[in-house]
């Protein structure tokens, strides 16, 4: 019987021979462990729902529950400003859109029940989450006829410009 850490070679004749004792490689074992870290993780991040829009738990949060922005874009258009929002899974009659104090508020909550019933087993699961971004809103803003619309789990705001906000001025340019 060959010792721990000696490799063994078999001849063509069935024999064992014991050769050279085998390399010491203490950062194989951590780089293999990082790699199982890693891998667990990523399992782990799979099973959080709602892609990172809600609330989650996961091994790192220690059940905790975050809260998260939505990706946004804002766009500058000649007659309004436009804000898109991605509300991937939210219902609309759950996300809500509001100006206080010169601030664009968008909050949205996620919901999701489960429930599965099998030979031996019943599963009952309720997750859920509430996002929210605020936007400070430009001057020239007419508050009164911002619209939203949710699409696609898209949410696009319209926030019209005033008459003094769409007004354009061209300034010269000197050479000093």
């Amino acid at each position: 019987m060959a010792e721990s850490g000696t490799k063994v070679s078999v001849s063509s004749d069935g024999s064992e021979r014991a050769s050279a004792p085998a390399e010491w490689r203490p950062f194989e074992n951590v780089r293999r462990d990082i790699d199982h870290l890693i891998d667990d993780l990523a399992r782990s991040l799979k099973r959080v729902p709602f892609d990172f829009l809600g609330a989650a738990t996961t091994p790192f949060t220690g059940g905790a529950l975050w809260q998260l922005s939505p990706v946004a874009d804002i766009q500058n258009k000649p007659t309004c400003y436009e804000v898109t929002a991605e509300l991937s899974g939210i219902d609309e009659k759950h996300v809500e859109v509001k100006v206080t104090d010169g601030m664009l508020m968008i909050k949205g909550e996620k919901r999701q029940d489960q429930e599965r019933k099998g030979e031996g087993f019943y599963l009952s699961e309720r997750r859920f989450g509430a996002i929210e971004r605020a936007f400070r809103m430009p001057p020239g803003v007419d508050a009164s006829k911002i619209e939203a619309v949710l699409k696609n789990g898209v949410l696009t705001v319209t926030l019209p410009k005033t008459a003094e906000a769409k007004a354009e001025t061209t300034i010269a340019v000197q050479a000093a």
